[in-house]
Order: structure tokens, then sequence, then C-alpha cells
């Protein structure tokens, strides 16, 4: 499965979402049989837009709901595409490695600095995060899920890697077995960040899923928070 293409794809998608959000606030009129669904987003020209981006836009913005999608657009551009997310993730382990009474462990070994085959082993396991973040405030009906699996057929041939992602949206949301993906704590680290991207914090229901994540990953509470605070500045660090 090209799992790492895909991915980096939907990483990629942010800033057609955020551009499809201001044509929305706008006064953009969705497609013919197309809804701007419950928060506004103009899921309809998401759809029907031309080349990668807008498609990876529209696959986004149905897994993270209309009106989620209106909010959270900011966070995606912000992590940018699969490399990006491995820098924050880098920088984060680093720093949280060196506050580590423990002698260094060595270069933490993040998505974006492995050969192709362990980058796959990795981007499996942030996407399997990804969809299960989504799923956090219960908002992926049988009908989303047909209209997502509909835009991942367009951005990917592979029928194995889609007949997996329709499997895990099908799946219930259970951390501990979204947590068993994570071979290392790097790999830990990047899905915690993954589900960073997908979750709104105000929501409880949201929060309450993300910090049984990372009890079920494990992550040391020193990395937790390092992980959250380059998240927010790579969010700060987005021109205003």
């Amino acid at each position: 499965m090209n799992t790492r293409g895909l991915l980096d794809q939907l990483l990629k998608s942010g800033q057609e979402l955020l551009q499809n959000k201001g044509l929305a606030q706008a006064g953009g009129q969705p497609q013919a049989g197309q809804g701007a669904g419950k928060g506004g987003l103009d899921i309809g020209s998401l759809l029907s837009g031309a080349g990668g981006g807008a498609l990876a836009a529209g696959a986004l913005g149905l897994l993270l709901g209309s009106k989620k999608a209106r909010k959270m657009g900011g966070k995606v551009v912000a992590y940018g595409g699969l490399a990006a997310l491995g820098v924050i993730a880098y920088k984060a382990y680093g720093n949280w490695q060196r506050q580590q009474a423990s002698a260094p462990r060595g270069e933490p070994q993040t998505v974006d600095r492995l050969p192709p085959v362990e980058a796959e082993a990795h981007s499996h396991a942030i996407l399997r995060a990804l969809v299960a973040a989504a799923k956090a405030d219960g908002h992926i009906d049988a009908r989303e899920r047909q209209l997502i699996d509909g835009e991942i057929a367009k951005l990917t041939g592979d029928l194995e890697l889609q007949g997996w992602l329709d499997r895990e949206l099908a799946k219930p949301l259970d951390p501990r077995e979204v947590a068993g993906a994570a071979q290392s704590e790097e790999m830990a680290a990047e899905m915690y960040l993954a589900s960073l991207l997908m979750v709104d914090e105000e929501n409880y229901m949201e929060r309450a899923y993300l910090d049984e994540l990372a009890r079920q990953l494990s992550l040391d509470p020193g990395l937790k928070a390092e992980l959250e605070a380059q998240a927010q500045k790579a969010l700060q660090a987005l021109p205003a």
C-alpha cells in the first residue's frame, strides 16, 4: 500500500481547505446536489474542485466534518505535508530527550528522516491515528463514509489501501487498538501529533479521546506537553 503518498496529500491540503472556507464565508454556493453542511463549509466546491489539492481537501473536509473543518483548517496548514509533521515531531522529541536525566538515545528517527520502507510503516500508523481522531466526535455516518470512500478513490487507485481505510472508518473507536500500531516512541509521538491535528480540544469528547490515546501510547507527560507546545508554535508561525 502507498499510504505515504496519500497521507502527504491529505496533510498538504490545508491551504485548499482554507481557501474554500473563505469562499463559503463570502457567500459561495455549493454545487447542485451537495450541501454546504452544518457549519457552512462549501463541501460541494471541494468535491468538484480541480486538482489533487482540492480533492485531498475534500476528503479531509469530510473527515473533519463541515463545521469543524472551518475551525481546524489552520491546523492543517501549520502541519503542512508529511515531512513537516515529521519535523515538528523531531523538534518536540529532541527537546524532550534533552530534558531527560538519562544518557542521550541518539537522533530521533521521525518519519522525515527514514528510508522509504520505514517511512511507509510510520505513515500507516499516522493515517490510522488521523482517521480514528476524526471519528472522536462521532460525526461520520454511513453517507459521509460513502463520500469519503469516493474522494479517496480519486486520490489513489490502490484498492488495498481503499479497503483498509474503509475498514478503519467502520471500526468502533478504540484508543487502545489505535495505539497498538506504535512500534517506537517516535511513531507514538507522530501518531499523537496527527491526532492533535484532527481534534477540537475545546470539545470534551475529543479532548477525552486525545488524553486516553496519550495514555494508551504510554507517552511521557513531558513528551506530550512538548508535542503540544511545538504544534502551537507551528500555528503561531502562520502569517496572519
